[in-house]
């Protein structure tokens, strides 16, 4: 260990831009036995390890490295494993320069970060092609039953966990796969599908059952699941897309980020027949794309939209480079692949009509063809802290434009309404009120986590969540055990 004094950072081999933005597959290549070895032997071991406090599962950081820097590396698997559910997925999409590696004390003395992300990733890929990963096997089987609504990453994690107590476990979700937006939401360059779906595969060995194409509150009702159930979680994430106003903004070729990250999934990453895909709707072969927005959904738009073909890409940010919300490492990739950034500005309208004069064009008079911006200017602080955009007064412009990606975050459903269930409290966002630490909501035996009570957040939140929920609802069950034992 210790060796950051005399080895540099290093990342696994990243495939050229001109080579990858022609195909759906990850970026970055494995690291190989003895780099792999040799970038976790740059960590300190630090006596307060700061990647381990800033990772929001708390994983064992120093100890996996060390056991993978000395060759025991399906003890660090294990290590990995017993704080998270989905190591390799955390180790391909979290943002590392964010959380554990932008903490990371060699990095602050100036040396260069830990690769912890690649590690990790490097870690669990070895365990599935040495046959670790098994499926779970309790020690003792309960006949006590839990229902959960959502197969993403918060309800997995808590049906993991909840699995490995005994309890029988029950998924049901909207789509027709499990996995929520790892499997739908994410493109496949960041997280190939099929390492979503073997995980899932392993939910199914280990006795996880998954009722899919079910929408609560239409084809199966709320109280219904909590009839057939000792406790239910409600982890269905967030979906409502956030809406943009302005003079043409219902024309044709408006489109919300979800849809068109849900057709590229099914399309690129499954060979799905999408109807909307397939004519060009949701597909940005050939057109000049914009995509308004500055997180991560964006940067996953704008970098679809490249490997669909598109003639053009840019994307709309209304602060700078500095003061967006989106991983500075998934900028430079986008940048490196030929997106063109437009800081300081957001859009003021869109204008719409024919797409050419020709008299064969059937595209709809209502057809988008631009957008309106107005630049902007960082003023005082808003109560974020972060710098207020301000409008530069007759700056505006027209960006041309035949499809428009709307990428401006997710807000909650209304619940309530939808599964017409009384007692069930929100917040003033419309997220479900839940216990911190638990999930426990207002109504009993009933658990909330994830994107649906903290509003849009990062997989690894949702994981903690469900980790954490799991436990309540275990002490939940027990007492309730218990509690009929006295009677």
């Amino acid at each position: 260990m210790l060796k950051f004094v005399t080895v540099p950072r290093d990342m696994p081999e990243k495939r050229d831009a001109s080579v990858r933005k022609q195909d759906f597959s990850e970026i970055y290549a494995e690291f190989a036995a003895a780099k792999a070895e040799e970038q976790s032997a740059r960590c300190s071991q630090c006596g307060v390890p700061y990647c381990q406090s800033h990772c929001p599962l708390h994983n064992n950081i120093p100890d996996w490295l060390n056991l993978t820097a000395t060759h025991r590396l399906e003890e660090a698997y294990a290590v990995s494993q017993s704080t998270n559910t989905f190591p390799e997925i955390c180790g391909r999409i979290c943002p590392q320069d964010r959380l554990c590696e932008g903490n990371c004390v060699i990095e602050q003395s100036g040396h260069g970060t830990v690769t912890i992300g690649a590690v990790e990733k490097y870690i669990t890929d070895t365990a599935w092609e040495n046959g670790w990963v098994k499926p779970i096997v309790p020690d003792m089987e309960r006949d006590q039953s839990v229902g959960i609504i959502g197969a993403g990453p918060g309800g997995l994690a808590a049906a993991d966990y909840l699995r490995r107590a005994g309890i029988q476990v029950t998924i049901y979700d909207r789509y027709d796969r499990a996995g929520g937006l790892m499997t739908y939401g994410i493109p496949g360059f960041k997280l190939e599908k099929d390492v979503v779906m073997r995980r899932i595969r392993q939910f199914e060995e280990s006795g996880v059952e998954f009722v899919l194409n079910c929408n609560v509150g239409e084809d199966l009702s709320f109280d219904a699941i909590r009839g057939r159930h000792d406790a239910v979680l409600i982890a269905t994430g967030v979906y409502k897309s956030r809406d943009l106003g302005g003079p043409g903004a219902e024309s044709q070729g408006i489109v919300r980020a979800i849809d068109y990250l849900t057709a590229s999934n099914r399309a690129s990453n499954f060979g799905d027949t999408v109807e909307e895909f397939e004519s060009g709707e949701l597909n940005a072969n050939g057109k000049k794309v914009v995509v308004i927005g500055g997180g991560d959904t964006a940067m996953d738009c704008v970098r679809t939209a490249v490997r669909q073909g598109a003639e053009s890409v840019k994307l709309l940010y209304r602060r700078d480079r500095q003061n967006m919300p989106g991983s500075q490492r998934e900028v430079a990739n986008a940048e490196e692949e030929g997106v063109d950034f437009v800081w300081l500005s957001a859009p003021l309208g869109f204008s719409s009509g024919p797409r050419s004069a020709e008299p064969s064009d059937a595209s709809p008079l209502s057809a988008v063809h631009g957008v309106t911006v107005q630049r902007m200017r960082l003023g005082a602080p808003d109560a974020s802290g972060r710098q207020a955009p301000e409008v530069i007064e007759g700056s505006d412009y027209v960006e041309d434009a035949d499809l428009v990606i709307k990428a401006l975050g997710f807000e909650p459903e209304d619940l309530p309404k939808l599964w017409n269930t009384d007692g069930l409290e929100v917040t003033r966002w419309g997220t479900i009120r839940a216990e911190f630490g638990s999930g426990k909501t207002s109504l009993d035996g009933v658990f909330a986590v994830g994107d649906i009570v903290r509003g849009a957040s990062l997989v690894v939140w949702a994981i903690r969540d469900g980790r954490d929920s799991a436990t309540a609802i275990l002490d939940y069950l027990d007492g309730e055990a218990a509690a009929i034992a006295a009677e």
